[in-house]
């Protein structure tokens, strides 16, 4: 969701990214689990799920998209290494950045737009070095030596759209930028893929002296030679996960948390940072148990065993009752063990990707005719109530359709909300036949070859037949549910799909954009849920997901239009000039649009203060508990 971060969709939803167990929620204000006049018990520990191959894999705040989602980031990583800025905060309703919480003051612009200072506070590694220019510095050198390694780079962007940048201070950076910019646009969705980084980290060894590698005094002259050097270094430690908890390099954090025990398959420990400048000071110790699926977790609630389902994972909506209005529970299953539920947005999309590329049916795909019949014979209204059970709502574009906001824009409240190409299975047949396709022995097949108005479309051969694959995030039922659904509303029509589960973090190495002659871009529709609107991209444009060349646009998607929409948003304020973008993802259908959720979590009567904001950040250091294990 979306850090634009690949999502798991959870709780029944099937939608940045999967969908099913990444979907935390917020729980609410007024929940019992919030209340904040119990007293504390000091060394408490929080025991919270993971399901099996959703955890975190993945440590080093720089990285490709194979590990670019919630689970490393969110729920990981900014608990022991902090972003520039943190966006959310500790309520269930907070999208706005978030200071008080951030290492640096508010960013200051001036110039027109093209000059951005930023003033750090004086905030501390547990090494006892400050967290300043410098490490600010070395985050951006690295940036510019290893932006094609980086999922956040966006061609064009940062650091594409500077002229210059340095510290103009011990506490301050300056960057100078090639053309003005909005202020909201460039903090929320450029200045949010900034980590500051330590210096001990700046090593090409275990033993080095922090700086020794070079990287934060390093400069374009050796063409980032030193840069490069300690980018391969500490990319090889991150694949290193036996020492995730043991490596001196991962024990230097400035966040509210520090990690002591790691295993992959999901079982980790992060204590308190008695170090960490920020207030308020963590007290809860945080244990993650491997679950083998989120109906075990709901076992698991039921007995009382854990604090709450946790930042990763939702109460499955196949365990709540229908939903009542406003996406609540009429009903509490959980009340005799101890739990209250609670309903929240998240600010997000759901999609499967597309893949534009493939070599039999990329050609096919690049049709826009096939990919509304294929969006016209999605029932994600069916889908959101029999298997959402009306937790979860359709996707009608690139922009989140709830909560409703000034984003939406007309051709996506179409149709009562439906967009531009509701379900009509009728329509979609009819739509294929009057372009040369014809349901042959079961299968919809291509009988006119031809770029002419009635054939199928340029580099379609006569005789080529819809028969797709469907790759899904394994140990997640509602994600299996809506695959299911959508390969009977595809057969309406003659095409095939074949679902195929895998576990997301596997799913996550496809996630690269391929070339049509690579062996790994065989897939045709990658559905990890969704996308998660929480940076950078708080502002829901389109750079990540559908710019020509994007790391995170892993079905190849392009369009000159498209490209030049979403460059006119991040120069211009004006609604109308969103609102052309939002359309315009509707009716092109650059990715096969699913549902997505609202989540509902659980959190214990003996846990407090226990909230999540719609970006699905998540501060435990707020977290408090009335018994020892809670």
């Amino acid at each position: 969701m979306l850090r634009n971060r690949r999502k798991i969709g959870v709780g029944g939803i099937a939608a940045v990214a999967a969908s099913a167990l990444l979907a935390a929620g917020c729980s609410s204000s007024t929940s019992p689990s919030s209340s904040s006049s119990t007293t504390a018990v000091k060394g408490a520990v929080a025991t919270l799920p993971i399901v099996t191959g959703t955890g975190a894999n993945c440590i080093f705040p720089f990285e490709g998209t194979q590990c670019y989602s919630v689970a490393n980031y969110e729920d990981f990583e900014y608990q022991m290494v902090l972003p520039l800025y943190q966006f959310g905060g500790n309520s269930n309703t907070s999208v706005l950045v978030n200071y008080p919480l951030s290492p640096a003051n508010a960013p200051v612009y001036s110039n027109g737009g093209k000059t951005v200072v930023i003033n750090f506070k004086g905030w501390k590694w547990s090494d006892g070095q400050t967290v300043d220019a410098k490490d600010l510095i070395f985050f951006l050198n690295m940036l510019e030596a290893e932006k094609a390694n980086f999922a956040g780079y966006t061609p064009s962007l940062l650091p594409d759209n500077m002229t210059s940048y340095s510290a103009t201070g011990p506490n301050q950076v300056t960057l100078q930028l090639k053309q003005p910019y909005s202020s909201v646009w460039f903090t929320y969705n450029q200045l949010a893929i900034l980590t500051p980084m330590p210096l001990a980290w700046d090593v090409t060894s275990l033993s080095g002296a922090p700086g020794s590698g070079g990287c934060s005094t390093d400069s374009a002259a050796d063409g980032w030679a030193k840069c490069k050097a300690v980018y391969s270094f500490l990319a090889a430690q991150n694949k290193d996960t036996s020492t995730f908890a043991t490596s001196p390099l991962w024990k230097v954090v400035d966040g509210p948390y520090n990690l002591t025990a790691y295993n992959v398959t999901g079982n980790f420990t992060l204590v308190p940072n008695p170090k960490y400048s920020g207030s308020p000071k963590p007290s809860v110790t945080l244990k993650f148990v491997e679950y083998t699926s989120d109906t075990a977790v709901y076992t698991g609630l039921k007995t009382g065993a854990l604090a709450s389902d946790g930042p990763n994972i939702a109460v499955p909506t196949t365990d709540l009752p229908q939903a009542g209005a406003g996406f609540k529970p009429p009903t509490n299953p959980l009340a005799s063990a101890g739990y209250t539920l609670d309903p929240a947005y998240e600010f997000g999309i759901g999609y499967a990707y597309i893949n534009f590329n493939n070599p039999t049916y990329g050609p096919v795909f690049k049709q826009l005719y096939f990919r509304q019949a294929l969006v016209m014979l999605d029932n994600q209204a069916g889908m959101a109530k029999a298997v959402g059970r009306g937790y979860s709502y359709p996707t009608t574009a690139g922009v989140p359709p709830e909560p409703r906001s000034q984003w939406v824009s007309p051709e996506m409240a179409a149709n009562s909300y439906s967009g531009p190409y509701p379900y009509n299975p009728s329509k979609a047949e009819a739509l294929l036949a009057s372009h040369g396709w014809k349901v042959v022995s079961g299968t919809l097949t291509c009988e006119s070859a031809g770029s002419g108005a009635s054939d199928c479309g340029a580099g379609i051969a006569k005789g080529t037949q819809a028969k797709f694959s469907m790759d899904y995030t394994s140990g997640v039922s509602t994600q299996e549910d809506y695959v299911d659904i959508l390969k009977s509303g595809l057969a309406q029509a003659g095409i095939q799909l074949a679902p195929n589960g895998q576990t997301f973090d596997t799913l996550l190495t496809d996630t690269v954009p391929c070339k049509p002659s690579q062996s790994q871009c065989k897939w045709t529709f990658l559905y990890l849920g969704g996308w998660l609107f929480n940076g950078p991209g708080f502002q829901p444009t389109g750079e990540p997901l559908y710019a020509s060349s994007s790391p995170n646009n892993s079905g190849s998607y392009s369009d000159p239009k498209m490209d030049s929409l979403i460059n006119q948003t991040h120069t211009n304020p004006s609604l109308t000039v969103f609102h052309n973008y939002a359309d315009y993802t509707a009716t092109q259908v650059p990715v096969l649009w699913m549902p997505w959720q609202t989540s509902i979590t659980a959190v214990s009567n003996n846990l407090h203060n226990a909230t999540w904001s719609p970006f699905l950040t998540w501060f435990p250091q707020f977290w408090t508990c009335s018994t020892k294990t809670c």
